[in-house]
């Protein structure tokens, strides 16, 4: 697959990118190349291989699940200027 002028002018004109001659003469080349990089890749036998999402192997720290403020509802209510039935209680917000 190849560009040409018209099919950048065109690109640019869904993107709605200006462009001039001589920027359209000078993506054509540039975007024939991706596009046979592209194509290079294509070739590359890739069955029986598992994707990957990083070239090392991450593992997520992850910390017991434990609470450890728990037990303070009265404390913190406290600071509430208006609590009801445990919980804060907020204003009713109608438009």
């Amino acid at each position: 697959m190849s560009v040409d002028t018209a099919t950048v002018r065109h690109i640019a004109k869904l993107a709605r990118i200006a462009a001039t001659d001589a920027e359209v003469d000078a993506l054509v080349p540039e975007l024939n190349n991706i596009l046979g990089w592209i194509e290079q890749l294509q070739e590359v036998d890739v069955t029986g291989i598992e994707p990957m999402t990083a070239v090392i192997p991450n593992s997520l720290r992850l910390r017991d699940d434990k609470v450890t403020d728990g037990g303070i509802r009265d404390a913190v209510l406290a600071n509430a200027p208006v609590a009801e039935h445990g919980f804060f209680a907020v204003p009713k917000v109608i438009e």
